[in-house]
């Protein structure tokens, strides 16, 4: 017997909005699902799998458009993966670059707390006094 889902059931089973679902159903993620007599959508295994596999990249910060390129992959087996180890050393550097950045800002975030040790009125904060000047 081959599953049959409508898109609540498919959206509660891979733990994802309805809104996420037919948002990947118009980007072409996910394939168009099959009608049931009463019109309604169906959706099966491959829908389940492709949306799992879609949500797990995502978890890993990765665009759509990295996405449907693993997807791409993904879908012919045979395909040499040289451009997957390609696609995943770009998003390690976007990561890394990301990861700089945060630093960077935590630290700019952490020498303006220290500008306020104690309660004073707004007028004498030095939280406020420093995000008031010219950078």
């Amino acid at each position: 017997m081959s599953l049959s889902l409508r898109i609540g059931e498919l959206a509660e089973r891979t733990a994802c909005l309805v809104e996420t679902v037919r948002f990947y159903e118009r980007s072409g993620i996910l394939p168009p699902p099959q009608r049931a007599s009463n019109n309604y959508r169906t959706y099966g295994e491959i829908h389940v799998e492709r949306l799992l596999f879609v949500r797990h990249c995502r978890a890993l910060d990765m665009t759509l458009d990295e996405i449907r390129t693993l997807l791409d992959f993904r879908d012919e087996p045979d395909r040499n993966c040289c451009g997957v180890n390609e696609l995943l050393d770009k998003h390690i550097t976007h990561v890394v670059n990301r990861i700089t950045s945060l630093t960077a800002l935590e630290i700019q975030l952490r020498d303006l707390r220290s500008r306020c040790q104690t309660v004073e009125s707004s007028k004498e904060c030095g939280i406020l006094q420093a995000l008031g000047e010219a950078h």
